[in-house]
């Protein structure tokens, strides 16, 4: 099964010791918006603005006048909040990053260099360094029959005791355009996903997936 320090380079967050408390970064899904809060206070007043209660944004971050952003959320430097994109709360979006245009984030720590620019939906997920999901891509986080997310990796089954879980998406992932990664997805660092895909389950790092009959290894 793939582990927190095994994803992701903790150093590309703010979210870095927070997440390496946790062997699985799943288990970090219920604490982000109490840690959000707490970073907040800590924050370097001359680096951000707090725009409104709990929404803690970088001076040289840019938001769009028609995006809607909610607490509790801290948005880095550098980053682009675009035209009608929708920040529910509850999301720590770190530096150098786009949201865009009509994008919906929730629950959701969203690394450095990270793009989710057209179209997309990442709730109750984590997303690493420079990872990239494509136009129309989204994170599904409820079963259609609503019972708990189960992580499954080949015969392999770890009880999450989540209702809500979208995915896990490690640094360097490359998810096609109208991909849906369903509840419960695990993605290795540098794995591609191609276009309209259905990923469910742990996809190994360095992979190119197709379908979930043809996943190769890159070389």
């Amino acid at each position: 099964m793939i582990k927190t320090q095994e994803l992701f380079s903790l150093d590309k967050t703010i979210a870095g010791d927070f997440l390496a408390s946790y062997e699985f970064p799943w288990l970090a899904l219920k604490e982000i918006k109490d840690f959000i809060t707490e970073a907040g206070k800590q924050i370097d007043k001359n680096q951000f603005d707090e725009i409104s209660p709990r929404v803690w944004v970088h001076k040289e971050a840019v938001i769009a006048p028609t995006a809607s952003v909610s607490a509790p959320c801290i948005i880095g430097k550098g980053t682009e909040v675009r035209h009608c994109a929708f920040i529910r709360g509850s999301a720590l979006i770190g530096e150098n990053c786009v949201i865009g245009n009509s994008t919906e984030v929730k629950n959701a720590i969203i690394f450095d260099n990270v793009q989710v620019p057209h179209y997309n939906y990442v709730g109750d997920s984590i997303l690493g360094y420079k990872a990239h999901l494509g136009a129309g891509a989204v994170t599904s986080n409820v079963k259609s029959d609503k019972t708990l997310v189960k992580v499954k990796n080949g015969n392999e089954v770890i009880e999450t005791g989540l209702k809500k879980f979208g995915a896990m998406i490690g640094d360097g992932v490359e998810v096609g355009c109208n991909s849906v990664l369903n509840p419960g997805t695990v993605i290795g660092k540098n794995t591609n996903i191609y276009p309209l895909s259905r990923v469910r389950g742990v996809i190994k790092e360095n992979s190119i997936y197709k379908d979930e009959d043809n996943i190769t290894e890159k070389r």
